[in-house]
């Protein structure tokens, strides 16, 4: 793997940048071993749990990291953003702690649990006709009505920088970790913790994780160009997204030693048995790394760091056969 192209759109000082940035307004989450995990997976590992951060999910980590780039012009104007869930909130609190106003454009499709904690946060939400092809056209649509400031999801510096800090805090908090498991929607996650952890350590292996039923990632990375696909009917609703960012991909070719995918079925167990062993709880896309351990799709080397990106489960999967 390649290790610092000139031509990467971030590095590893707009992540450390951001982690000042972001710090009085986030938790450092833990970094967890569990003894259940290491013995069934044959290897130590340590989950990040990122499923115990504010709003529930590592995306208010992007999140700040733009609203608090923006000029207080720009804040006055308030911020418009496009998600199925996690980055919504992520931009709702966000907003609500800078006093911003935040309207968030959601499919309609979108899990009801993320979308009534997006309007707890104070948040405007518009899903009325809004598809996972859609959302980021309507807006767009709204910021050129409104002046408001669009903050992708993905495929921005910001973000990439602020979900880096995740990749800086494992690397600082365990030097010994040799392999790091991430969930894969956009890019945002991997590509940031990916350029962080191998700018720091480069021995460290990376793997993104998507579900086998929006694998447009794993084609991706195969086939050297990103590769796009109609919306994907998977219960990882964090990562139904329909192409990764060009950022990203830039980052994650560069960084990241392979991408694989996993089955809903599989997926859904983990959740459960995550949830039986280790009495956290974790959504189906905050899963993907475990499920990817346990089913044998990724052989690390040496110990293992799972990022698990979000707990906002739709609590209703636990009772599907």
């Amino acid at each position: 793997m390649p290790r610092g192209s000139a031509a990467l759109p971030v590095d590893i000082e707009h992540i450390r940048e951001a982690a000042q940035r972001i710090a009085p307004h986030i938790h450092r989450t833990p970094l967890l071993p569990s003894r259940s995990l290491s013995d069934r997976a044959g290897v130590e590992v340590r989950l990040k749990c990122e499923n115990l951060q504010r709003a529930g999910s590592f995306k208010i980590r992007g999140a700040l990291n733009a609203l608090l780039q923006l000029t207080p012009e720009e804040r006055a104007r308030g911020v418009v953003a496009f998600s199925s869930g996690n980055h919504a909130q992520g931009v709702a609190l966000a907003a609500r702690l800078l006093g911003m106003k935040a309207t968030i454009v959601m499919p309609e499709n979108s899990v009801a649990t993320k979308v009534e904690a997006t309007k707890t946060y104070g948040a405007e939400v518009v899903s009325a006709g809004v598809t996972a092809a859609t959302r980021d056209n309507v807006a767009r649509e709204i910021a050129s009505r409104t002046g408001a400031n669009v903050i992708p999801p993905f495929d921005d510096e910001r973000i990439i920088a602020g979900a880096g800090t995740v990749g800086l805090e494992i690397v600082d908090e365990w030097p010994d970790v040799a392999s790091i498991l991430i969930p894969l929607g956009g890019g945002g996650l991997l590509s940031g913790v990916s350029l962080a952890a191998t700018s720091i350590r480069p021995g460290v292996e990376v793997y993104g994780i998507e579900p086998a039923a929006g694998n447009d990632g794993e084609r991706s990375f195969r086939m050297g160009h990103i590769v796009a696909i109609d919306p994907p009917n998977t219960i990882a609703d964090g990562a139904r997204t329909l192409a990764i960012g060009q950022r990203n991909f830039a980052i994650i070719r560069d960084r990241v030693k392979d991408v694989t995918s996993v089955d809903d079925a599989t997926l859904l167990e983990t959740v459960k048995f995550a949830m039986y062993r280790t009495k956290l709880v974790i959504e189906p896309t905050g899963a993907l790394g475990i499920a990817a351990l346990f089913a044998g799709k990724v052989k690390p080397k040496g110990p293992v760091a799972i990022v698990v990106s979000g707990g906002n489960l739709d609590f209703g999967l636990l009772a599907a056969e």
